[in-house]
């Protein structure tokens, strides 16, 4: 087959080409990216010499530049999007732009030829779950986005599902819970906390700490696309989460703390951001009944080899780390 994958140089679209050549080396994937922010080829310096993956620069939102890249390729998998809860509420109309109009070009053009379609998309779409409760995100819950990037990730939703009911696109879509490993950007959670640690710095939490998120490993999250495209039921949606919905955002510190080995007190509390949802939590029961998807280790193994690969590959991290220091401190 001959894959495209948008957003290819961000940190899960990274991730899905490295492991979709390791699992698929007969297949060739184009890496369509325009190289924003969050975008670093660096991240596939491991592959760019391998004779099956090419990198194509292109806007999403290009109807032209689209149409060129998708017309020879059988799938489209669609990750490119802006991601950053904290970017969105400075600046929402980028994110309207790229993540709503850009998958309805890319939805476009799959309807023109005739190529099957997967909607890479977030929990964050369904909203917030209250603490202290055992409720999770399904494929079944009501849309309730609480911030202009779950928003625009929600519309992006709506239209892929259109697009299938309406023009017969063969589309897929998953939701996945907070995703982490290798290569993710440093104005992300969970790397801004390891990589301060390895400065020197202290670990910043918004509020109260008591912020709960669903874990998942980027891998695990490759793993669940590749069961879609493979043995997916075209106009489905399927929920993807980790086995951590009960730890905080304070719990997730202390135990990257206890990895460093180093005390409580290089925790340090900031203003809460606004609309800041409360809880997450994925069932991903469907997935793991129609396609025998689960995670394939415990999360506590997954953190600790998450912060040795930021401790050993400073070269990947650093240029980015400072690019960001405007905006996190």
């Amino acid at each position: 087959m001959k894959i495209l994958v948008t957003g290819g140089a961000g940190f899960i679209g990274s991730n899905f080409i490295r492991y979709w050549l390791k699992h698929h080396p007969k297949d060739k994937v184009i890496n369509f990216d325009s190289l924003t922010y969050a975008g670093h080829l660096e991240s596939l310096k491991d592959v760019e010499n391998n004779p099956n993956y090419s990198f194509v620069k292109g806007d999403i939102t290009n109807q032209e530049e689209v149409n060129k890249a998708v017309k020879d390729v059988d799938i489209i998998v669609h990750f490119a999007a802006e991601t950053h809860v904290d970017r969105s509420i400075l600046d929402p109309l980028v994110f309207v732009k790229s993540n709503v109009i850009g998958t309805q070009v890319l939805l476009e053009a799959a309807r023109k030829f005739k190529t099957r379609f997967h909607h890479v998309s977030t929990d964050e779409v369904f909203g917030a779950l209250e603490l202290n409760t055992k409720d999770k995100f399904s494929h079944n819950t009501k849309y309730q986005p609480n911030s202009p990037y779950s928003a625009s990730k929600a519309g992006s939703d709506h239209l892929a599902l259109a697009y299938y009911t309406t023009f017969g696109v063969p589309v897929t879509v998953t939701n996945c819970s907070n995703n982490f490993g290798p290569f993710q950007d440093t104005e992300k959670f969970m790397p801004r906390m390891i990589t301060n640690l390895i400065d020197g710095r202290n670990i910043l939490i918004y509020g109260d700490g008591k912020y709960v998120r669903d874990w998942m490993y980027v891998e695990d999250h490759c793993h669940a696309i590749e069961l879609v495209l493979l043995k997916g039921r075209v106009g489905e949606t399927y929920t993807v989460g980790g086995l951590t919905e009960d730890i905080s955002n304070l719990e997730l510190a202390q135990k990257i703390l206890k990895i460093f080995g180093l005390p409580e007190s290089r925790i340090e509390f900031v203003k809460d951001r606004p609309g800041h949802d409360r809880r997450y939590a994925v069932d991903w029961s469907k997935i793991h009944d129609e396609l025998g998807w689960e995670p394939s280790k415990n999360f506590d193994e997954r953190l600790e080899e998450t912060v040795r690969w930021y401790q050993k590959n400073e070269w990947w991290w650093r240029g980015i780390k400072e690019k960001s220091e405007s905006i996190y401190k």
